[in-house]
């Protein structure tokens, strides 16, 4: 998950106030407290920490309170919205125009995820029905052109590239020839530190003479605040239209990057949040700070099942709200969640569910689900259908025909009867209720 250990202190911080009888000065003051050690931690400015601080502090005390909003209501959504601000505003995203050839420049110094980035930007437009391309213009790093094709190879996106070759200018028009009937063109350049002249020079030409749409620079969200002075030297020798955050994937200095390039003014565009192909997301603050406050993000489950193209019928959504769950209900929901890519992920963006699920059990989850549905697999129509009928008899020969353990099995069916108990609560809940519904429409 994005900056889980950052995400884990804010949300621990926040269920003081949420658990607590009463929020006075002394229960904000504490929790603003909390928020500056897990931001310091997470390797946010100093100054940045301070100013988010009396914002927050400011509106939890003096504003007034909305018509029919609660004390701990009113905190709750000062921290969201600040929080959100704090990470940068919402930007357009980078402009594809369906049928002409749109060129994406990615530059950044050595290090920084760029090549990755390429890929995952190419897959990103791919599974969007673009026509897309991939251009190695690396002629500084060995192994740039031999990783990139890899990538392309694996996504099964076409490549160009001139092994030989140290004139990245001229790979880079020749590239671009070749795809000239290609939607989108990404073109991952040459990489080194970002006061070298050669660098800003060649990052210059090669922008001049392929017209690109777009110069995006590609920032190692590890680096925390240095970001910060990448992302301005970048943007005074260049016209940056776009950045991309990489390596989100857990690291303790990825707040410190946010908060930081959002600090510049510049326009974060995507994050890449794990070491996947797929491990990429358009950047958007309220849905980012929402996973991090444990609040989910509904829109981005919902569009994970729509690119998974998972579909159950309303009936169906239906019957599991009102508790009738079979276990091929919920080999179905496993096949479906595995569609939707890492389960720990997917957790992530139900809201409450983020933090509550211990660390040891988010690990072992996939293996756990691929144990289940062998087990499931393992079952008569009549067991799947009604698991009350699984006497120890029938739970003997599950157990040998799936290759697991009674123990295995008895699992299972414990698990099964607490998604059916967590199906019709979700249907009380007046928050969460039409959630499921959503979920599943296209």
């Amino acid at each position: 998950m994005v900056l889980e250990k950052l995400g884990s202190s804010l949300y621990d911080a926040l269920r003081k106030v949420i658990k607590a009888p009463v929020v006075d000065e002394a229960l904000v003051k504490e929790l603003i407290r909390d928020f500056q050690r897990a931001l310091l931690q997470a390797d946010v400015n100093v100054a940045l920490v301070m100013q988010l601080s009396q914002n927050i502090e400011k509106r939890a005390l003096n504003e007034e309170l909305p018509p029919g909003i609660s004390r701990r209501e009113h905190v709750v959504k000062v921290v969201y919205d600040e929080l959100t601000k704090f990470v940068g505003e919402k930007q357009d995203d980078i402009k594809i125009v369906p049928g002409k050839q749109n060129i994406l420049m990615l530059v950044g110094i050595q290090g920084s995820g760029k090549t990755t980035t390429a890929g995952k930007l190419a897959r990103y437009y791919q599974k969007r029905g673009l026509k897309t391309g991939l251009i190695t213009c690396d002629t500084f790093r060995p192994g740039a052109f031999n990783q990139l094709k890899q990538i392309a190879e694996q996504i099964k996106v076409d490549f160009y590239g001139e092994l030989e070759s140290k004139d990245p200018v001229s790979v880079a028009k020749h590239g671009v020839d070749r795809f000239k009937s290609y939607e989108v063109v990404i073109l991952d350049t040459s990489g080194r530190h970002k006061e070298e002249k050669g660098l800003i020079e060649e990052m210059q030409q090669i922008a001049a003479a392929v017209k690109s749409q777009e110069i995006i620079l590609v920032l190692d969200g590890t680096i925390g605040q240095q970001a910060s002075s990448q992302a301005q030297a970048f943007m005074e020798a260049t016209p940056i239209g776009s950045i991309i955050v990489s390596k989100l994937d857990g690291t303790a200095r990825g707040g410190g990057a946010l908060s930081g390039v959002a600090a510049t003014g510049a326009h974060i565009k995507f994050i890449g949040t794990g070491e996947k192909i797929e491990d990429i997301e358009p950047f958007a603050p309220g849905r980012f700070v929402g996973r991090l406050l444990g609040m989910g993000d509904i829109d981005g489950l919902v569009a994970k099942v729509k690119e998974a193209e998972i579909q159950p019928s309303e009936k169906d959504v239906r019957q599991m709200m009102s508790g009738k769950f079979s276990l091929q209900d919920m080999y179905d929901q496993f096949e479906a969640m595995s569609k939707m890519g890492p389960i720990q992920k997917v957790i992530g963006m139900i809201p409450g569910m983020s933090y509550q699920m211990p660390e040891a059990d988010m690990e072992k989850a996939e293996e756990r689900l691929e144990k289940w549905k062998v087990i499931i697999r393992s079952m008569t129509v009549e067991e799947k259908d009604d698991p009350k009928v699984i006497n120890s008899s029938r739970m003997k020969r599950i157990a040998r025909g799936s290759g697991t353990t009674e123990a295995d099995v008895r699992e299972l069916i414990k698990n099964h009867e607490n998604m059916k108990k967590m199906f019709k609560q979700l249907k009380g809940n007046r928050r969460l209720r039409n959630m499921p519904m959503k979920m599943f429409q296209k």
